[in-house]
């Protein structure tokens, strides 16, 4: 079973791209170190204020990957510098 999660996110008090990427850089790592998932941007490189990531599970279980993609989501979510707008979520 292959999960492909992709979220946009608005970074709100982002003034550079040097600032956008060490957050972004922060939760990568603690995303790749916590889930053992694939994860990379997407889109907007080179706008500060918002970016687009791809988060990808496999596992013989949908279930064990739907519990690891919304894991995945909370730890998003609890990153006060930005904010989720759109997320999709698809089986392959």
């Amino acid at each position: 079973m292959i999960l492909f999660l992709e979220v946009e996110c608005i970074m709100y008090e982002g003034n550079s791209l040097k600032q956008k990427r060490s957050v972004l850089k922060r939760l990568i790592n603690k995303i790749r170190k916590d889930f053992n998932v694939s994860v990379t941007e997407l889109d907007y490189h080179d706008l500060w204020q918002r970016t687009k990531l791809g988060i990808v599970t496999i596992s013989n279980d949908y279930v064990h990957a739907e519990k690891v993609i919304h894991d995945v989501l909370r730890v998003i979510d609890s990153y006060a510098e930005m904010e989720r707008t759109i997320t999709n979520i698809a089986r392959l």
